[in-house]
C-alpha cells in the first residue's frame, strides 16, 4: 500500500469516527437542551396555575386547551407529604386527532388556603419539539454528511500535494539502473525532509555507480593481470616437457603442475563470471529458447563423455522460454547438463523433460547430495572429480535468479533431479 494511501485511510477513519462521535454528542446535548426548555415551560405554567388557582378556587375545576392540558385533583395530607415533583414523557389521546398525542407531564402538589391539598398534573403538546428534534436530525445529518466528505477531499488534495516529490523521487529511483549514469532528478520542493531526502538519493546512487564503474575496472584488470601469467606459466611448462632429459618422475610433477594450473585458470574465470552476474554487467536480455539452447549443447557433451556409456531419453512437451542474456542462458544449461554427465555413474541414465514453464534434468547417482549446501560455492562431495572448480552449480543458480528462474535439486528413484522453472 502506498504511503498516501496509508495516511489518507487513517486520516479518513479517524475523522469519521471524531465526526460520528461528535455527532451524536452534539444531537443528545440538543435533545437535552429542548427537553430543558419544555420543562421550564411546564414549570412557568405550574407558577400562573397555583397562583391563579390560589386568587380563584373555581380555576380547579378547569382542564385548559389541546397544547396545555392540566387537571387539578385533591390529596390527602400524607400523599402530599409524599409526594414529589416530577417530569416524564407520556402520550394522551386527543379525540379531534383521534389518536394518541406524545406530551411533556409535570406533576406538583401545592396547598389551598382552606388547608386542602391538590396535585396538578399539567401536559402540554411536544408535536412541535418532536418536529424541531427531526429538523435538527436533518440538518445535523446533512452537515455531518457535508463536512466529512470536504475534510477527506481537502485531506487528499492536501496530501497528494504533499507527498508529489516523494512520487517523483520514486519515479526517479526506478529510472536508475546498476551501470548506467544516473539520471537528474527534478524534484523541486519546499518541504525540508523530502529536500534532504533527495540530496540523499543523488548522493547514494552516485557512489553506487562509482562503486560499481571501480568494480568493474578491477574485475577486467584483474582478468587480464591473472590470465597473463597463468598462460605464460603454461606455456613455459609445455616448453620445459617438450625436454628430452627429463625424467619419468618428472613428467609427472609437470603433468600435476600443468593440472593445477589449468584448474587455477578455469576458476579465476569462474570467479570473474559470477562476479559480472552478481554486478549485472549482462544487461542485455532477449527471449532464449531453451530448447534449443539444448539442443546445441548436447550432442557435443555427449559425444564428450561416450566413453561413459549413458543412455540418453530426451523429451520435448513444449517451447521452454525465457527471459535471459543469451550468453548466460547457454552457460546455464551446459553447466546444467555437463554437471549431470560428470557426475554420472557408468553405463547410467540421462533424463531431460522440457515443458512449457521448466527444464527437468534427471541423472544416475549412488547417493543423494546435501540440498542446502549444493549450491554453494566450492561445495565438494567425497567422490567430487579432482578437477572441478565446484563453482558449475554455484554460477547456475547465480544465473537462474538473474533471470527470475528457481533451480532446485532433488533426490528421486535412486537419480539427482535439477528443476529449472
Amino acid at each position: 500500500m502506498k504511503l498516501l494511501h496509508y495516511t489518507y485511510r487513517s486520516l479518513s477513519l479517524f475523522l469519521l469516527l471524531l465526526m460520528t462521535i461528535w455527532g451524536i454528542f452534539f444531537y443528545f446535548t440538543i435533545l437535552e437542551e429542548v427537553t430543558d426548555e419544555t420543562d421550564d415551560s411546564l414549570e412557568n405554567y405550574r407558577d400562573i396555575l397555583v397562583n391563579t388557582a390560589l386568587k380563584d378556587p373555581s380555576v380547579l375545576d378547569t382542564s385548559g386547551n389541546v397544547m396545555t392540558m392540566y387537571e387539578f385533583r385533591s390529596i390527602s395530607k400524607e400523599a402530599a407529604a409524599h409526594h414529589r415533583e416530577k417530569f416524564y414523557d407520556s402520550t394522551v389521546y386527543i379525540e379531534v386527532e383521534d389518536e394518541d398525542e406524545p406530551v411533556r407531564v409535570m406533576e406538583t402538589s401545592f396547598m389551598m388556603p382552606d388547608g386542602q391539598y391538590y396535585e396538578l398534573k399539567i401536559m402540554i403538546s411536544t408535536l412541535e419539539r418532536e418536529d424541531m428534534i427531526e429538523a435538527i436530525l436533518g440538518y445535523l445529518l446533512s452537515l455531518y454528511v457535508l463536512l466529512l466528505i470536504c475534510i477527506i477531499v481537502v485531506n487528499r488534495v492536501v496530501l497528494k500535494r504533499s507527498f508529489l516529490p516523494l512520487d517523483r523521487l520514486l519515479n526517479w529511483l526506478g529510472q536508475v539502473q546498476p551501470g548506467k549514469e544516473v539520471p537528474p532528478l527534478d524534484n523541486e520542493t519546499q518541504i525540508q525532509e523530502f529536500k534532504k531526502l533527495n540530496e540523499a538519493a543523488i548522493a547514494l546512487s552516485n557512489r553506487s555507480y562509482n562503486a560499481y564503474i571501480e568494480q568493474k575496472q578491477f574485475i577486467e584488470n584483474a582478468s587480464h593481470e591473472l590470465q597473463t601469467p597463468l598462460a605464460i606459466v603454461r606455456g613455459k611448462i609445455e616448453l620445459l616437457a617438450e625436454s628430452e632429459s627429463l625424467t619419468e618422475e618428472q613428467m609427472k610433477e609437470l603433468d600435476d603442475i600443468y593440472n593445477t594450473l589449468g584448474r587455477a585458470v578455469k576458476l579465476n574465470k569462474s570467479l570473474l563470471l559470477l562476479s559480472r552476474i552478481e554486478n549485472k554487467q549482462y544487461a542485455e536480455v532477449e527471449d532464449v529458447c531453451v530448447n534449443d539452447v539444448v539442443n546445441a549443447i548436447l550432442p557435443d557433451l555427449m559425444l564428450i563423455y561416450e566413453s561413459r556409456n549413458i543412455q540418453l531419453d530426451c523429451h520435448e512437451e513444449d517451447k521452454f522460454m525465457i527471459r535471459c542474456n543469451a550468453s548466460l542462458a547457454r552457460i546455464l544449461i551446459a553447466n546444467l547438463l555437463k554437471n549431470a554427465l560428470v557426475h554420472n555413474i557408468e553405463n547410467g541414465e540421462l533424463h531431460l523433460l522440457i515443458s512449457h514453464h521448466s527444464l527437468v534434468i534427471k541423472n544416475s547417482g549412488k547417493e543423494s547430495l546435501d540440498p542446502d549446501r549444493i549450491f554453494q560455492r566450492f561445495y565438494h562431495t567425497q567422490t567430487e572429480k579432482k578437477d572441478s572448480t565446484g563453482l558449475g552449480l554455484a554460477i547456475a543458480r547465480s544465473i537462474a535468479s538473474s533471470c527470475g528462474l528457481t533451480l532446485q535439486y532433488s533426490w528421486e528413484n535412486e537419480m539427482h533431479c535439477f528443476l529449472l522453472s
